[in-house]
């Protein structure tokens, strides 16, 4: 993410970005609210008075609208973020109207922010520095490949090696197969981490040398039990994503999960649900906020939440927004969608 241009008069203002990922389009997802005013360049139909008995079909032209959101949605595999609202600003005032926001859209959004939403736009400058990560994830005749994106690992392909009767090293047609996605998958300035039990993840090392000396230098080493999304789960908790892309969002979120249940399985210092974090709030106890981004939307729509988020910086505390797409936001979420990790036990 490109911001092009911040005018802001305290936390009130417009701000211009460019969305140039995928990733970017999912964080412009929990930017955008119900209420915001959002203006970019899009194509709309002009109403034409006519009195023709069969009017020609109107043509549709480029403008630029500004259009008071109503609500919006994240289409992950049609990589386009929905905003629908009111047109307020250009033609068709007072008419609906649908921006599809896609990677390259230059878009504006004047409202009232919230520090979350200005440090995901600066998470979202940064992460776009860094370079990305692919995981692969082997075992003798499988493997999957994964691509780490800001709200998870998303799966590129699944690999199985052929037991029928082919000429040749089925071996090496496997690992060819598994080169071949892997070279299809990656755009330019990938790392890549090559996961798994035991010792095919080396070997396939070997052919990629021998085939690919480029890609294999690019290669770092992680060992894992399991192959599959717990595979990759396994690969962001042992931190091989976190010492490629430094801070990662979701390798934390693994680890930040892993230490709650823990503390959970010993009755520690640990509160869940709204009602125990709210108490463990009144203490002063909190240490770490953890909260889905779902439960954090929602929770706004009424009204409340942005209070009880001032109130947990105010006494010294962090929080950590999970993204539900992935495993560690779904596991906060089955505990009611917030938790805290405390200084001490309440």
């Amino acid at each position: 993410m490109r911001v092009i241009k911040r005018s802001l008069r305290g936390m009130e203002g417009e701000i211009s970005l460019l969305a140039e990922t995928l990733d970017d389009l999912w964080h412009l997802k929990y930017i955008i609210e119900k209420g915001d005013l959002v203006f970019t360049v899009t194509k709309r139909k002009a109403d034409i008075a006519t009195d023709k008995l069969r009017p020609e079909k109107a043509e549709k032209k480029t403008v630029r609208l500004g259009v008071r959101v109503e609500n919006l949605e994240f289409h992950k595999f049609s990589n386009r973020l929905r905003v629908h609202g009111v047109i307020e600003h250009g033609i068709d005032v007072g008419y609906h109207h649908t921006f599809n926001i896609e990677e390259g859209t230059e878009l504006s959004i004047i409202k009232s922010w919230k520090k979350d939403q200005l440090e995901r736009i600066e998470e979202a400058e940064i992460a776009s520095k860094r370079p990305s990560v692919i995981i692969v994830a082997m075992e003798e005749g499988d493997a999957d490949i994964g691509l780490v994106r800001h709200y998870g690992v998303e799966i590129y392909s699944h690999i199985t090696q052929s037991s029928g009767k082919r000429e040749g090293n089925l071996r090496n047609i496997f690992f060819q197969e598994v080169l071949e996605q892997l070279m299809h998958a990656i755009s330019g300035s990938e790392s890549i981490v090559l996961s798994g039990p035991g010792f095919t993840k080396e070997d396939f090392f070997k052919f990629v040398q021998q085939k690919e000396p480029d890609l294999a230098s690019k290669i770092v080493f992680e060992d894992t039990a399991s192959i599959g999304m717990s595979g990759f789960q396994e690969v962001l908790r042992r931190g091989a994503v976190d010492r490629i892309m430094e801070q990662s969002r979701i390798a934390r979120e693994a680890k930040l999960i892993d230490e709650l249940l823990k503390e959970i399985a010993i009755d520690g210092k640990v509160a869940y649900g709204l009602s125990e974090v709210k108490m463990a709030l009144d203490y002063g106890a909190i240490e770490i906020l953890l909260i889905c981004d779902e439960l954090l939307r929602e929770e706004r729509e009424k009204g409340e939440i942005d209070t009880f988020l001032q109130a947990v910086e105010q006494s010294q505390g962090s929080i950590v927004v999970f993204s539900t797409a992935f495993e560690p936001g779904q596991k906060l979420l089955a505990l009611g969608g917030i938790a805290s990790l405390l200084r001490f036990k309440i």
